[in-house]
This record gives structure tokens, C-alpha cells and sequence, in this order.
């Protein structure tokens, strides 16, 4: 490089960092976020157009801007995309100056992502790769030899095919749909890439363009593809998203699209956004979340608008429905565009026919953009007209189409103007750790997966809840109760008591009949608790059944509430919901079903009875003699007889009949039905037994889930532990069974010293949405000498064996331990027992230091 080109890429980088400084405080002062894009590309031309008469690989070579770039946009981190565009393969000298071009393109501070065509390369390449050719779409000359860029442009326009780019950017965005999971309401958006992103917005114009239609909105306008007001509401739309990205990569200093929670309140505060009752972040990510919405109708409105332009569908005569509607090839339309002023109660029915007439593929784009504007119909009046009620009851009552069409009402805001209080939840952030959704897409995801289970093609999802389902009289009981389950969430106070009283009012208006719903009524007010039993108490404890059978009080309510716990649980997110927590629910259900049916409450010695012959079938099948199990037994008590199912006891005396009396420890593993491991230790006793297992099940990567631990007659440890794999780069379950053998009885056996497991960071999640620790120790109401420890907090890699190791210092025994993990959140119970929690003062003292190690 020579000494003049160095000074003048020195020039143009100072240049370009003080222009792009200047051009982000003016925007912090007037927030115009065309002026901005427009600007920027502008200094950006300047200073290729400048590096080009230094670097230039010939006369005959063409810089054109393609892309983002290309379209005249350039947000603060985006690459420069450009196409170096040649005669002929580079050589020789061309190709050096090439080289040397594009290191001075980086050297003065640009992000580029660049390509060395021909033009014939760029035409094969358009051929193969729609991401290029949609690149080339938005060419925009620069610098150089401009008789060759018209050739290119010439060359791509006579072969750019309308129809196969409209099939193709549909099935991209459908795929990009389908990696956000088909919403824009994740709590951490992308709002680039996300339904209802700008990408939705761009694809509109892309395809418009390839078509010849025009290349801005004013252009669709004009050829009457969008009316006067929705190309109002697109313009706002566009802002709203090109300021909000703007903001955020000149908050992150980076080219950053994903709303994290590390920027919302930022950015809300650089918005200019106050918090009212809300945190200003939750007000920004609700009107985000709204203009989603209105983006994803009008992308909907505009896509169908411009594929029957495109590629017209053979001209059938329209089948008329009723007098209202008709249907016109696979889609539902209007007769006339007045049907829902004439005809109110007609925006209820047209999604009943829509689920009546299943193979309607959609709406017509004047029927959708009738319902738009007809939602101005659903007044107080029309909510209390005992038609337009039957009419909504249907819908939640129809056979098919259920979830279909409450998201289509969702989407075209029916839903919310019918049910206001419905409108109070949509784009309602859940601040913890475990939500994935906003409340009213996680409510509409619990509708989904209730349906699911009815549904034959999914009944090999969840074999049980389908043949439930589908043996529930009145299904439909379901899903209002799950529209209701959450509705009343961010209103402060009990959301639970407080959606119970609109649900009441819901089935009062709505004439639902009184079992019915006082069915509705009960579950929205008890959706938690079964959760929580089966979490959080020993389902193996009969007292524990007996109280849950008498709260839920016959089979259907308990099959009801069964059915929409899992599917709670399920749309809360993708990471909540496992195995074990599936086995645990199925358990208490069985259980408490059993219970309700025969009516019979046997008492402890009865329990015992029953498992221990249970156990004594199983053996049987190993050839084992009748007596096989007559010295282990004698060894145990009536406690671990009642905590321990009938196939853990046949387990066990498998493992340990021949060998009562033994110094080597016994480790027995296993793939447990819940899909985890589960894990037999014997061995003498010896302290901190619990703290050793617990440091090393955290070494080898598994939590804890369920742990029994007892001490037979004789001083043996006779322990169990549910386990979870932490991690999914650990080895399988199946090929880790050998190692937690060998390796957990060879550290017992040679009293190796515990390793304290790595202490690990908090996650990004749990920075943001700190939970403050509790800690509660009661008295345990079944056995005086005993206490539940109660503990909740934010879950990190190794917290159980720092809570055991606590434990031991204080020569506190822990019986049993029941770990239910949310996500990042745990809510642990323990039952333990120790000489020192008799005394009020020392109890406190054990509270306060787990405390302090949880907020450490």
C-alpha cells in the first residue's frame, strides 16, 4: 500500500467513526429512523466511493451494493454487503487490487460480507441459492464501470422468474416461522427474524419488486394491494421496529437483533418509556409484542393478496355457504363486504364455518380484512346477545379446529374484544424463569396440547392423557377452564381466586350447565395444586393421597385436573417439562383414582401388606426361593416399608439378599421408568454419607431428583436417589450406568475426600429475574422427632451438595428430599431430623445460614 493510500485509509476511519458517533447523537435527540438508515449508507458510499479511486481493479470492474445495503438501509452494526463485480475471472494484478480493496474496506472499520462475481456468476448462483438472488434483487450501483452493472441488472431481471421467487421466499418464511416456533412471543425475541419481525416486512416488498409492482409501500398502495389505513399502520409498524432496532445495536455495540433481557429495560428507558404499575421493560416488549401482531395480519393480508395476483387461481363460481357467506376455491369469503355491519354476530360465525368446513384452507384477504375492521362490532351489547354467546360457547364445543380458530381470532384481535378480560393478558410478560410465552400465548399453547390429546394422529405423544381424553364426557369443559386458568395474571393478588370469579361469570352468561360449571370454576381455582403434591409431598405416603383424593373429591374432577396439569406444565416451555415429572404426576393419578373408586383408606400395616406381597410376586419371576427375602426384611421398618414402592423392595432384595452383612458398599444403577437413573446405595453407615453422594452425583453431572435415605436395624445406609443428566454433551444414561457403579462405591469404600463440585455462575436468565431465597422449617405433623425444610431459590450447578453440607455441620439428618426444578427455579423439600432443631434457636440459626449461602 502506498504512503498515500495508507493517509487516505486513515482519513476515511476517523472519517467514518466521527460521522457514525454524530449521526448516533443526532438520532438519540430526534429518534427519525429513515433519516438515520439513509445517512449512514450515505457516509458508508462516500468512503467506498473514495477507496475505490485508490484501489480500483480496473476500469472496467463495477462496486455494487447489494442487500440491506442495497435497498438504501444500514443499521448500526449491519455488515456492508457488496458485490465486486468483474468482466472475467480476477488475475494477476486485478486480483491483487481486489485484495488489497477489501482489506482497506476493513481497515477503516466496515463489517462486510462481500462477493467476486461475473455476471454469468451471479446468474448461476441466483439459480441455486434464493438468499442470493433475493441479495441481487436489491443491487444499487456505486462505483466503477456502470455499463457492466446495467448488464447484470438486464441479464437478472429477463431470467428472474415472479412465481418460483413467490413459492420460494413463502416456504422460507415458513421455515423461518417454524424455527421461532410460529410466535412472535417468546420473552426474548428476535425482531429481525421472529414472526411479525422485520423480515415479514421485507419479504412483502421483495416479492411486490420481483413482480414488478413497485418497491415501497406507497407503490402497493397505489395499485390498491393495501387500503389507505393499512398502509397508515404499516408505516407505524415498519418505525416502531427500524427505531427499536436501531436503538438496541448502538445499545449492545453490536449487531445484536435479539431482544434480551440484558437490553429491554435500556431500551425502554432510550424509548422514553416510564414505568407506570408496570416495569418500563414490560410496557416496551408489550407494544413490541402488539405491533407483531399487526404486522404478522398484514403480512397475511398482503402475501395472499399478491399470490392470487401472481399466480391466479382458475376462476370457479363461488359456492355459496349460507347468505352470508360463500366459498371461493379453499377459501371462506364475505358475499358482500357489508355482511358484518349488516350481520354482526357473523364475525362468530364465520370461524364456526370455518371449523365446520375443515378443508377451507383460510380466509379470503377481504374477508380477513372485513373481520379487521368489523372487530368494532363486538360492544358491550354484542357480548351480552344470547346468540353471539352461543356462537362463542360453539367454538370452544366444535369437534375440530378449536385452537385453529382461537388464534385466528387472537390474531385479528376477535378474542380480546369478546373476552376484554382476555385483552389484559395479550403480550403479558411472565417474569420468572420457567414461562417461555407471553400469558396468552402460553394459555393458547395449554389449549393446544389439551387438543393434542384428543387428537388420533398425536395419541402417540401421551398414550394416557389421549385414552383419558377421550373417554371425558364434555371435553370442551377443558378448554374454557384452560382460557381461564391464567387470565387473571398481573392483576396483583391470587391470579387463581381471581380468574375463578371470570370463569364463574363466563358460564353464568354463557348458560353453561351447573356441574359444568362448578367443574370450570374448581379447576381454574385448584390448576396448581396437583403439581405441586406430586413435586413436592411422598406420594408414597397414604396420608398424602387420602387429603389429595378428599380436596379433588371423584374420578372426574381428578381426570380433569390430571389432563390440564400436564398440559400446563408442557406450555410453560420447552425445558420444564420431562419424564420425571411425568411419571410423578401419572403416579398421583393412579393413586388417587384407585382411592376414589374402592373408597378404601387402608391404614399403614394394610400398605405394607399389600407392597410386601406385590414385591414377593415379583421375585418369584427371578426363580428366587420363598424365603429370599426374610433377612434384608427383618432389617427395615415400617418407614422404609411405607416410602418405598412394591418393585424398589423387590429391587432391592435382589440386590442385597446374599449379602446382608458386607464391608464393601453395594451400588446398584439403573434406567428408571421416569427416563432417568436410579441409584441403590449399601453400605454402613458413615458420616456425612448423604454430603459424599451428593458431591459426586454433581461431579458426574446429574441432579438429584428424589432422594430416600434410611438406616436399617443393623447401621446400614440403605439410600436411593432419582437422578437427572444436568447437561446434554453428558455420555447417555444407558453408558453411565457402569461408571456410577464402580466409581461411587469405590469412593465410599476408600473414604475418598469429597469434591466439591464446581461452584458455576448463575445463568444470564437468573441474573435478570432474581428470586429472593426462602427457607422455612416446621415441625412435621406426622412424626414429632422430624421437620420439613422448605427451600426455594434460584437453581445453580452443585446447590444440593452445598445444602447438605450445611446439613452435616449441623449433624442434622436428612430422610428424605424431593427437588422440583422450574426451569432456573427450585423448590426443594426436605425432611430431616436432628436433636439440635428442638431447640427454636438453633433452627433459626440453620435457616439464616442456608439463606446466606443462597444469596451468596
Amino acid at each position: 500500500m502506498s504512503m498515500a493510500a495508507g493517509d487516505a485509509v486513515r482519513t476515511l476511519r476517523e472519517r467514518l467513526k466521527t460521522g457514525r458517533q454524530e449521526l448516533a447523537r443526532q438520532y438519540e435527540a430526534t429518534g427519525e429512523a429513515a433519516y438515520y438508515l439513509k445517512q449512514h449508507v450515505r457516509l458508508v458510499d462516500t468512503a467506498l466511493e473514495e477507496l475505490w479511486r485508490c484501489f480500483s481493479p480496473g476500469p472496467q470492474a463495477a462496486l455494487v451494493a447489494v442487500g440491506g445495503f442495497g435497498r438504501g438501509e444500514l443499521y448500526p452494526g449491519s455488515d456492508v454487503d457488496l458485490l465486486l463485480l468483474l468482466p472475467g475471472a480476477p488475475e494477476g494484478e486485478v486480483a491483487q487490487r481486489l485484495e488489497q480493496l477489501v482489506g482497506a474496506f476493513w481497515d477503516i472499520g466496515l463489517e462486510i460480507g462481500h462477493s467476486v462475481r461475473t455476471v454469468a456468476d451471479c446468474l448461476a448462483q441466483a439459480k441455486e441459492d434464493i438468499t442470493v438472488e433475493t441479495n441481487l434483487l436489491e443491487n444499487r450501483f456505486l462505483v466503477g464501470d456502470a455499463t457492466l452493472h446495467q448488464e447484470l441488472v438486464q441479464a437478472f431481471r429477463a431470467r428472474l422468474d415472479a412465481k418460483a421467487f413467490l413459492k420460494a421466499k413463502r416456504l422460507e418464511q415458513e421455515e423461518r416461522y417454524h424455527r421461532h416456533q410460529e410466535t412472535p412471543y417468546s420473552l426474548e425475541p428476535n425482531l429481525k427474524e421472529c414472526p411479525g419481525g422485520l423480515r415479514d416486512l421485507q419479504n412483502i416488498l421483495w416479492i411486490a419488486k420481483a413482480a414488478g409492482y413497485g418497491e415501497t409501500w406507497r407503490d402497493l398502495k397505489a395499485r390498491s394491494f393495501i387500503a389507505p389505513d393499512e398502509y397508515l399502520l404499516l408505516r407505524q409498524c415498519e418505525h416502531f421496529l427500524q427505531d427499536l432496532r436501531i436503538r438496541l445495536h448502538l445499545l449492545a455495540g453490536r449487531a445484536e437483533d435479539r431482544l434480551l433481557f440484558d437490553f429491554q429495560e435500556a431500551l425502554a428507558q432510550a424509548s422514553g418509556i416510564t414505568p407506570t404499575t408496570k416495569r418500563a421493560s414490560e410496557e416496551l416488549m408489550q407494544a413490541y409484542y402488539r405491533n407483531a401482531k399487526s404486522v404478522m395480519q398484514l403480512n397475511i393480508l398482503l402475501l395472499q393478496n399478491l399470490t392470487a395476483e401472481i399466480i391466479p387461481a382458475s376462476r370457479t363460481p363461488p359456492v355459496p355457504l349460507n347468505e352470508r357467506f360463500q366459498r371461493v376455491g379453499d377459501f371462506l369469503d364475505i358475499v358482500t363486504e357489508t355482511v358484518f355491519d349488516q350481520t354482526p354476530s357473523a364475525l362468530l360465525e364465520s370461524f364456526r364455518l370455518m371449523q365446520d368446513f375443515p378443508e377451507l384452507r383460510g380466509m379470503t384477504t377481504r374477508t380477513l380484512r372485513a373481520l379487521w375492521q368489523g372487530r368494532r362490532h363486538i360492544t358491550a351489547a354484542f357480548r351480552g346477545n344470547a346468540e353471539n354467546r352461543r356462537l362463542f360457547l360453539g367454538i370452544l364445543q366444535a369437534r375440530q379446529g378449536v385452537v385453529h380458530e382461537l388464534r385466528r381470532m387472537n390474531q385479528f384481535g376477535i378474542l380480546e374484544s369478546y373476552l376484554p378480560v382476555f385483552g389484559q393478558i395479550v403480550g403479558q410478560m411472565q417474569y420468572d424463569l420457567f414461562h417461555a410465552y407471553t400469558v396468552d400465548q402460553h394459555t393458547l399453547m395449554v389449549l393446544r396440547n389439551l387438543r393434542r390429546f384428543a387428537v388420533e394422529e398425536f395419541a402417540h405423544e401421551y398414550p394416557y392423557c389421549s385414552a383419558l381424553i377421550n373417554a371425558f364426557a364434555r371435553p370442551w369443559v377443558l378448554y374454557v377452564a384452560a382460557l381461564f386458568h391464567d387470565i387473571a395474571k398481573g392483576r396483583g393478588g391470587d391470579h387463581s381466586l381471581l380468574g375463578m370469579r371470570d370463569a364463574r361469570e363466563f358460564c353464568v352468561d354463557h348458560k353453561v350447565a351447573a356441574k359444568d360449571t362448578e367443574l370450570i370454576v374448581w379447576l381454574v381455582r385448584e390448576h396448581l395444586t396437583m403439581s405441586q403434591v406430586a413435586q413436592k409431598e411422598d406420594l408414597t405416603d397414604p396420608s398424602v393421597i387420602a387429603a389429595f383424593a378428599a380436596r379433588v373429591g371423584n374420578p372426574r374432577a381428578l381426570t380433569s385436573l390430571y389432563l390440564l396439569t400436564v398440559a400446563d406444565i408442557r406450555g410453560t416451555g420447552p425445558t420444564v417439562w420431562n419424564n420425571w415429572k411425568a411419571r410423578l404426576l401419572e403416579d398421583l393419578y393412579r393413586a388417587t383414582l384407585s382411592l376414589l373408586e374402592t373408597g378404601d383408606t387402608p391404614g399403614p400395616q394394610g400398605i405394607i401388606q399389600e407392597r410386601q406381597a406385590e414385591a414377593l410376586r415379583l421375585l418369584r419371576y427371578f426363580a428366587l426361593s420363598e424365603t429370599v427375602h426374610e433377612r434384608l426384611w427383618r432389617q427395615l421398618d415400617t418407614v422404609y416399608f411405607l416410602r418405598h414402592t412394591a418393585e424398589e423392595l423387590a429391587w432391592h432384595t435382589r440386590a442385597l439378599h446374599y449379602r446382608i452383612q458386607i464391608d464393601k458398599p453395594v451400588v446398584k444403577a439403573r434406567i428408571h421408568q421416569s427416563g432417568g437413573i436410579q441409584v441403590m446405595v449399601y453400605t454402613q453407615d458413615q458420616t456425612d454419607l448423604f454430603l459424599r453422594q451428593a458431591g459426586f452425583f454433581a461431579q458426574s453431572g446429574y441432579s438429584i431428583a428424589e432422594a430416600k435415605i434410611h438406616t436399617t436395624r443393623h447401621g446400614y445406609a440403605l439410600n436411593s436417589f432419582i437422578l437427572l443428566n444436568v447437561f446434554e454433551e453428558n455420555p447417555k444414561d444407558e453408558d453411565m450406568l457402569a461408571y456410577l457403579e464402580s466409581e461411587l462405591a469405590r469412593m465410599l469404600e476408600f473414604a475418598l475426600p469429597v469434591e466439591v463440585p464446581a461452584a458455576g455462575r448463575l445463568s444470564r436468565l437468573s441474573r435478570h429475574f432474581p428470586i429472593t431465597p426462602q427457607v422455612d422449617i416446621l415441625a412435621d405433623e406426622r412424626e414429632a422427632s422430624q421437620y420439613v425444610l422448605s427451600l426455594i431459590a434460584t437453581d445453580r450447578p452443585g446447590l444440593l451438595f452445598h445444602i447438605a453440607r450445611i446439613l452435616a455441620k449441623r449433624h442434622v439428618t436428612l430422610r428424605t428430599a424431593r427437588i422440583n426444578t422450574l426451569g432456573k427455579r427450585v423448590e426443594d423439600t426436605f425432611l430431616i431430623s436432628g436433636r439440635s432443631l428442638d431447640q427454636t434457636a438453633e433452627r433459626l440459626k440453620l435457616e439464616n445460614e442456608l439463606l446466606e449461602m443462597l444469596q451468596g
